[in-house]
């Protein structure tokens, strides 16, 4: 039990750490090729895993559909909302906006699947991790204050992944497809699909940085993305998925310790943000349990 605990503790500070780790990279590259490299290198680690698992089989070539669009949904689109984000916020408050990611997949569950019907409880947690959200943005102080284009990508990654669970859970979890099949598959595609789309001329500049470099390759890429995967599950076995849940928690509060480690400013605004998003995720989770 005390390595699971260990394990969901390690979660969140790797989750929390990709985001110094897209800030240092997009310095170097575009957004796109760190997405790239994010994904390639995430795959690695989950081909593997798959292949000594044999999860991998023919008959799984009949979803192949499913396995693209949860490409784009849960990879490819995902990824570059937060890595586009990164890129023009603090790591902060990228990190700090990426809490709300429980708030986007209830919403995308209401919306899309019409199974539960919101209670008071999870209405004022949406309410809570909007207002969140909005002091985050801090609209009112125009070109001088936080990029808008940057909060708007990283919601944008945040709905994608939201939609991304719906969409799993309607169509994939009926098939009773092992969980590191989907993985293996969607990040597999999503290479697929990055190679052709992205434009790899001047992907090599990231080697002057052996941090930026490192960072993209183990941090965003074999640990952030392969490695995170079989941590999260590895804990869901262990400690059921509540529990589990609780690295989301945690993540937010690295990256906006981490901003402030490197010198980012951050203020009551930030923190009172990270708050009210979070005791939102809490409302929503809670009043989910008790319906």
């Amino acid at each position: 039990m005390l390595r699971a605990y260990a394990a969901l503790a390690a979660l969140g500070l790797i989750w929390g750490t990709n985001f110094i780790y897209m800030k240092w990279a997009t310095e170097l590259i575009s957004p796109m090729q760190t997405v790239f490299m994010r994904a390639f290198f995430g795959f690695l680690p989950l081909a593997v895993m798959a292949w000594r698992a044999k999860v991998i089989t023919r008959d799984q070539w009949r979803v192949l559909p499913h396995f693209a669009v949860m490409s784009v949904l849960a990879t490819s689109f995902y990824y570059y909302g937060f890595v586009a984000g990164t890129a023009l916020l603090p790591t902060s408050i990228a990190g700090l906006l990426s809490g709300s990611i429980p708030i986007f997949t209830f919403l995308c569950a209401f919306l899309f699947l019409r199974e539960e019907r919101p209670t008071r409880r999870m209405a004022a947690g949406i309410a809570l991790g909007f207002v969140g959200i909005v002091l985050s943005a801090r609209p009112w102080e125009g070109s001088h204050g936080v990029s808008l284009l940057g909060v708007f990508w990283m919601m944008a990654g945040t709905f994608s992944l939201g939609a991304s669970f719906v969409y799993a859970r309607r169509y994939l979890s009926p098939l009773g497809l092992s969980p590191l099949a989907l993985a293996t598959w969607q990040t597999g595609l999503a290479v697929l699909t990055l190679l052709v789309i992205t434009d790899l001329h001047g992907i090599m500049a990231i080697s002057a940085d052996v941090h930026a470099m490192l960072g993209a390759i183990i941090g965003l890429g074999m640990l952030g993305t392969g490695g995170a995967f079989l941590i999260y599950y590895y804990i869901i076995q262990k400690l059921g998925p509540v529990r589990a849940s609780g690295a989301t928690y945690i993540a937010p509060v690295v990256a906006v310790i981490i901003g402030a480690m490197v010198g980012e400013r951050v203020t009551g605004i930030e923190v009172l943000a990270l708050a009210l998003i979070l005791g939102g995720v809490v409302l929503i989770q809670t009043a989910k349990r008790s319906t």
